[in-house]
């Protein structure tokens, strides 16, 4: 029993270290080439579009992903995409190239779903339901201390523009390596062997039952994306200077650090759907905070922390309140579902963003509170979802 434990323990953690290098390469990368394309002379809406690369390879292989983690299990899913995102990063400083790069984003998209997708269901699968908030919150938390600490290698472009690139291509070979030490896992099948072949058939009685709970990926994604690949170039117009940038970024991930876990025990305790709602309206009003004080850079830092500890939870919250809501046997397909609504998200930030900062530049911090707050409105007045009973 003891034997047993001690394997599901150490692979949570393996799982965990292996999501947040993953979370670095993501952090780091998205302000790193949005500043060295604004400093290049890169319109900020080509910009944006360049920066949904990452979101459209998760989109194009999304419909591909269940089947061979059905098939052959969770580690040979982790160590392909592994290869993938390791190989992009190292093929960065080849090439100085708007394309090329968009091209590289594109496979890195799909490296990354691919691990986060094999791991968040190896996750969701297999630990109980008690304590599915804190070890949720857990895995959220690795991939924010990630993505916090990625735009602090920025500055390294000022040593060789191709520092950065080579540095977290080490960092996620390391990470990638730990996979080898698991044991593989099939998802289980048993219970929905009639859906197994249908994978329109899964998507859509996972979306009827658990579509209330993808809000919070898909608001996560938006912000994650927005902030990273577009507020440097917001930033660097108005006058704040790039290693001020990469101070202000995180504050927004560390904010969400902080209150990872304290709100994902909390929503054990008093439900998922109270938890978000407070994730969505507190992070709207510390966005709208940051909008009136736009003129200071200390001011807008505190507001991003502030929005962090409300809003910096959603995807880790969206994920466990669709495990709640989902049959086990769709959870590859819940899971799955959470990384595409993240995607979408993560496509509608830069681009709206970009556009915003063309056509109305200083109302681009409000952007973040309309989305958070329609969302939130979204979830106060939807219909509770089917119960799983009437689907099986």
């Amino acid at each position: 029993m003891h034997i047993v434990r001690d394997q599901q323990r150490h692979r949570f953690w393996v799982l965990v270290i292996i999501v947040s290098i993953s979370g670095f390469s993501q952090g780091m990368l998205l302000p790193l080439i949005s500043a060295i394309f604004e400093q290049d002379g890169i319109s900020g809406t080509l910009n944006g579009l360049n920066a949904t690369g990452l979101y459209i390879g998760t989109l194009l292989v999304s419909p591909f992903m269940e089947a061979p983690l059905r098939k052959f299990g969770y580690k040979p899913v982790i160590i392909a995409g592994g290869v993938i995102v390791i190989v992009s990063l190292l093929s960065f400083p080849l090439w100085k190239s708007v394309v090329f790069w968009f091209v590289l984003r594109l496979f890195i998209g799909i490296g990354d779903h691919a691990l986060h997708f094999a791991t968040q269901t190896w996750v969701t699968s297999t630990v109980p339901t008690d304590r599915l908030g804190r070890s949720i919150s857990i895995y959220g938390l690795s991939v924010g201390v990630g993505f916090a600490i990625g735009p602090m290698f920025v500055p390294l472009v000022g040593i060789y523009e191709g520092l950065p690139f080579i540095v977290s291509a080490v960092l996620t070979l390391c990470a990638w390596g730990l996979v080898f030490t698991l044991r593989n896992d099939i998802p289980e099948a048993t219970a929905g062997t009639a859906f197994v072949g249908h994978f329109g058939s899964r998507v859509k009685v996972t979306v009827i039952v658990a579509w209330v709970a993808l809000l919070g990926p898909f608001a996560y994604g938006f912000l994650e994306s927005s902030l990273n690949a577009m507020f440097p170039v917001y930033a660097l117009r108005n006058g704040i200077p790039l290693t001020m940038v990469s101070i202000i970024i995180p504050a927004f991930a560390f904010g969400g650090i902080i209150s990872q876990v304290p709100l994902g025990i909390l929503s054990d305790k008093i439900g998922r759907r109270p938890v978000l709602l407070l994730g969505l309206g507190g992070g709207m009003l510390a966005f709208t905070g940051a909008a009136w004080l736009s003129a200071s850079a200390i001011a807008v830092m505190i507001m991003f922390f502030i929005g962090g500890l409300f809003s910096g939870s959603l995807f880790s919250l969206g994920v466990a309140y669709m495990s709640d809501l989902t049959p086990k046997h769709l959870l590859p397909t819940g899971n799955l579902l959470c990384g595409i609504f993240f995607s979408f998200g993560s496509l509608t930030g830069p681009i709206l963003g970009g556009f915003v900062l063309e056509t109305a530049q200083q109302s681009y911090l409000y952007v973040f509170s309309l989305i958070l707050g329609i969302l939130f409105l979204l979830t106060v007045f939807i219909k509770k979802p089917l119960k799983q009973q009437t689907l099986s």
